[in-house]
């Protein structure tokens, strides 16, 4: 009997791959796109190098047009229907409003206002904040800058007023209305963007200069926290108790005095805070403009590179926003008065309070009415002869790395920016922006980077450039680094907090001081300052965005056997990717700030001319133009990390 095999399957042809596999298996590495535009645009340097530049002309007609503008604003101040029924009005009122302030806090004298600040520290957080402001308003009068710290005390209060009487209303009704929130956030955005030279031009032109013009452009500088984080704490009410307030019959204006501020309340503390901070950071830049007070000191010396002369008013900048940062958040984290405290606890904070302030007004009878010249400590000489003596101790430290930076980084790169053709510039940001955001950023990346040769300031414009991008280089590498050791290790995350709170708290002048003390007037002065600066947000924000990353993600890598490393790099980086790039997009953004106040001390480029604008009144149309190119430059490098950070992952989308 015979046996029959089955017969064979028939053999089929492989199929043909998928159109999508066809394409995935041909497409090129993600690097080889960038590189071949690196490459594009090196060769295109290398060809154009030295043509189609835009050289720097004194006399380019936007100047003379602004120029030819404040002439007529000039001639016109007291003709049009504009200046006379508005501007004026809006002028004197603000300067009425400061002299009035002013005379408060000069009335009581050094011992009762410091009474009184004690006093108020006593019923915002206890004895610790009434000593804290008793000692540092008596620190004023130590440092020998008593009245000129009433001055700009009474100007931040001034902004302050003026800030919170606009912004509060506003965001509570940004936070109940999403469509005025979206009319407000660019504009906004805009006001945050810009440095704060930028606000003190238009000031000049329509209020002079003068404390009514410090006050307002200080008020325009310090709104936008205002509005933002009101708006946010009226955005985050429950809507439940909303609900059931008008349940029980109560009207809008009941439910928001009765219910909705009172569940806020601690957040609008914030943001009272956060402006009264950014006041003070103002007010000292605003004595560019005559402003009063401290920081008439600190530009005297700067432009004298005389850090005696600064010290002692920085110093009380410093101590004054402590002083201020401290009273604030601890009236807003106290809880209001009811069940949560006892009304004998109350009643004796009150008494308290007044017996400070009764017993600093007594004591204004018995001392003089002036501090004591005795008292006074004499900084100026002993500070320069130790500065003087640290340049030499440590001269070939810092000429090595002022030297070594200047011609590794600063040179080059600003030989290349001013000797590129223009086109090839604007190219390369299209680019950039492009694959960052995406057709509409790179839109207005380009168009903010042509919009400052228009205005005559390209070559200007690509040297603060230069600075701007070496200082956040620098900024960058530092503020990851020890975002990411703080994220890794709680005891150097604890070391390191109480240096970064007092970072943040200081204005940005103060960080001239250390530079100019370590490496003179020079360009690299402002990017040592402006690192130092900047660096702190980006500390945080890169621990913060490191530590929140989910625990399972992590969990799962280490049951993966992963190392330290390749946790951190595969794990922890990308899923921290956003909080890192918001810390990009603040330090260019505090960067850019800082690098144009480096305009003070040999920085150059867009600050010097600005500075050069207040003070030479033929450069007026200069200083203006280079304040908007400032802020062109700040919304191109904003639209490009914006972009960067709102785009998806490669590692999601591939």
């Amino acid at each position: 009997m015979t046996s029959h095999a089955p017969p064979a399957p028939p053999v089929q042809a492989p199929r043909p791959p998928a159109p999508s596999a066809r394409r995935r298996a041909v497409r090129p590495p993600r690097w080889v796109l960038p590189l071949a535009g690196i490459v594009a645009a090196t060769a295109a340097y290398l060809a154009f190098r030295g043509t189609a530049t835009l050289p720097h002309d004194a006399e380019a007609a936007p100047f003379q047009l602004v120029n030819d503008v404040r002439a007529w604003v000039d001639a016109n101040r007291n003709q049009s229907p504009v200046f006379l029924f508005f501007v004026n009005y809006v002028r004197l009122f603000v300067g009425g409003l400061y002299d009035l302030l002013h005379l408060a806090l000069s009335a009581p004298g050094w011992t009762g206002l410091t009474g009184i600040a004690a006093g108020l520290g006593l019923l915002a957080g206890g004895w610790r904040i009434g000593l804290i402001a008793a000692l540092g308003f008596g620190s004023f009068g130590v440092l020998g800058v008593w009245e000129a710290s009433v001055a700009t005390l009474a100007l931040v209060l001034t902004a302050v007023l003026l800030s919170l009487a606009a912004g509060l209303p506003l965001g509570i009704w940004a936070g109940h209305s999403p469509r005025l929130r979206r009319l407000l956030d660019p504009v906004l955005d805009v006001m945050q963007i810009m440095p704060t030279f930028a606000y003190l031009a238009p000031m000049v032109l329509f209020f002079q200069i003068g404390p009514a013009s410090a006050a307002v452009a200080t008020m325009i500088y310090s709104i936008p926290p205002a509005i933002r984080i009101t708006a946010l704490a009226i955005g985050q009410i429950s809507p439940t108790a909303v609900e059931a307030s008008f349940s029980m019959g109560t009207t809008r204006g009941q439910t928001l005095r009765k219910v909705e501020l009172p569940m806020a309340r601690a957040t609008i503390g914030l943001a009272v805070n956060q402006t009264i901070m950014m006041a003070l950071s103002m007010v000292v830049i605003a004595a560019l403009i005559a402003a009063p007070g401290l920081g008439s000191d600190i530009i005297r010396g700067l432009t004298r590179a005389n850090v005696g002369v600064m010290l002692p008013a920085g110093l009380a900048i410093v101590v004054m926003a402590i002083v201020l940062d401290r009273v604030t958040t601890s009236a807003a984290a106290r809880p209001p008065y009811g069940a949560a405290r006892s009304r004998t606890a109350s009643r004796a904070r009150w008494v308290s309070a007044a017996a400070a302030a009764l017993a600093g007004l007594a004591l204004g009878r018995v001392l003089p009415a002036e501090f004591p010249s005795d008292w006074v400590l004499r900084l100026a000489g002993p500070v320069n002869e130790a500065v003087e003596a640290a340049k030499f101790s440590w001269y070939g430290v810092t000429e090595a790395i002022r030297n070594l930076t200047t011609e590794a980084l600063l040179n080059p790169l600003q030989s290349v920016l001013t000797g590129a053709p223009w086109w090839l510039a604007a190219a390369v940001v299209l680019a950039v922006a492009w694959r960052a955001g995406g057709p509409r950023p790179a839109a207005v990346a380009v168009g903010c980077l042509l919009a400052t040769a228009l205005i005559g300031l390209w070559q200007h414009t690509m040297e603060t450039l230069t600075t701007v991008l070496v200082a956040v280089a620098l900024t960058l590498l530092i503020g990851v680094l020890l975002g990411i050791a703080a994220a890794r290790s709680p005891w150097f995350a604890a070391v390191q907090r109480p240096l970064l709170d007092a970072a943040q708290t200081m204005p940005a002048f103060v960080y001239l001081l250390p530079a100019l003390a370590l490496f003179g007037a020079t360009r690299f002065t402002a990017v040592f300052a402006s690192v130092i600066y900047a660096v702190p947000p980006v500390i945080r924000l890169v621990e913060d965005g490191i530590r929140n990353v989910a625990p399972a993600a992590v969990e799962a890598a280490r049951s993966c056997g992963s190392t330290g490393w390749q946790l951190l790099r595969k794990v922890r980086l990308p899923m921290a990717r956003r909080a890192i790039m918001l810390a990009v997009n603040q330090g260019i953004v505090m960067t850019l700030a800082m690098v144009v106040v480096g305009g003070l001390v040999g920085a150059g480029g867009l600050g010097y001319d600005v500075v050069s604008g207040f003070s030479q009144r033929a450069d007026f149309g200069m200083g203006f133009a280079a304040g908007a190119a400032t802020v062109l430059l700040g919304i191109m490098l904003d639209r490009i990390t914006q972009g960067a950070d709102a785009r998806p992952s490669l590692r999601t989308t591939t």
